[in-house]
């Protein structure tokens, strides 16, 4: 969507910022060996992804042409006016996500819903290009005045509450295709899917309601263990304000899968509303569950599970894909573009504090 952004939650963890409280004993050879290794191979996996996506829809003849009449006939027709509805509820989805990180950054220390909202664009900016939006972290941080630590647990914990809305419509989107395609007649294995369905929609909000058993598992491995400081902050929170957080999660959610339809709708779109519905929640889960180097690598995995679940509707590829990079660039792409105005005056303005 983040593409949609479930936020990726369990993606970048707070660890993965720089720590100044103290120094970090030097990383080993094998270690560093490691890491580049899991590097090289996220970047294998994106390249491969985007390889088959080109190869699956734009190495058709005649696709880019096509392509381009699809754009052309849609912004000039009847399409312009669904997409004027999604590009409406751009600042609607964005707003949702300040008013979350508002309600989590609270309980921290005083803010205000302007300074939230920078945040996140700045955040959204800043984790752009960096890999699992490491860079959303510190665009929240940073407007912060203490509590630097807490705030990296405040930050997952509404990552995750988008996790869970995406994961819960997701199981429920996918289930939908299993049942219908592949599993039809085969009532046992049926049964047995939607058992496993029903068990991971509940293990999925453990971590959020019992988050003390969250904090118990970390510590029983060592090297999950420098994670507990910063989700300390967990536990806190009551389950009045875990269930806003949650509501306002489902909201966003609700918001982006209005988005995708609109666009469907724009490009020509006709799946029945309930099987598009499954779909778009679907697409939504498989991109969130997978790791990506940035914002941009999320493209390719999203494209290929949205072509792939509505080519089971019996729709064509060309306008799912133009649809869905569509919801990319305006709930992406423009509002990192309009993050980048806000970066430049936030460090004037940290240097004008220090000054003083």
């Amino acid at each position: 969507m983040q593409s949609y952004d479930a936020g990726k939650a369990c993606g970048p963890t707070p660890a993965a910022l720089p720590s100044t409280s103290a120094k970090q004993p030097e990383k080993g050879p094998g270690k560093r060996k490691w890491r580049r290794l899991v590097f090289w191979g996220k970047v294998l996996v994106t390249l491969l992804t985007l390889g088959l996506l080109y190869n699956s829809i734009f190495a058709a003849p005649d696709t880019s042409a096509a392509w381009r009449t699809l754009l052309a006939t849609t912004l000039s027709g009847a399409g312009r006016v669904p997409v004027l509805l999604a590009l409406a509820l751009v600042p609607v989805n964005w707003g949702l996500e300040a008013w979350k990180w508002h309600r989590l950054a609270r309980h921290l220390e005083p803010v205000t819903f302007g300074r939230s909202f920078r945040a996140v664009l700045v955040g959204l900016t800043l984790g752009f290009a960096t890999p699992n939006r490491v860079g959303d972290y510190a665009g929240r941080i940073i407007e912060l005045k203490s509590r630097r630590v807490s705030a990296l647990g405040a930050v997952f914990l509404g990552r995750y509450c988008q996790l869970v809305a995406t994961v819960l419509a997701g199981v429920a989107g996918l289930l939908y295709f299993l049942l219908t395609f592949y599993l039809k007649g085969y009532p046992a294995a049926g049964l047995g899917v939607v058992a496993s369905a029903l068990l991971l929609s509940g293990l999925v909000l453990v971590p959020l309601y019992r988050s003390r058993l969250l904090l118990a598992a970390l510590g029983l491995w060592r090297p999950l263990r420098r994670f507990r400081p910063a989700l300390a902050i967990m536990p806190t929170y009551p389950a009045r304000a875990l269930h806003a957080v949650l509501a306002i999660s489902g909201l966003r959610y609700a918001v982006f899968c209005g988005q995708f339809l609109l666009l469907l709708m724009a490009y020509g779109v006709g799946s029945p509303l309930g099987p598009g519905l499954a779909a778009v929640a679907g697409t939504f889960l498989l991109k969130s569950l997978v790791p990506s180097l940035n914002a941009l690598a999320d493209v390719g995995v999203r494209e290929l599970s949205a072509t792939h679940l509505f080519g089971l509707l019996g729709q064509p590829a060309l306008p799912v894909l133009s649809a869905s990079l569509s919801l990319w660039v305006i709930n992406i792409a423009l509002p990192s573009a309009a993050g980048l105005l806000l970066v430049p005056g936030l460090r004037v303005l940290r240097e004008k504090r220090s000054n003083r």
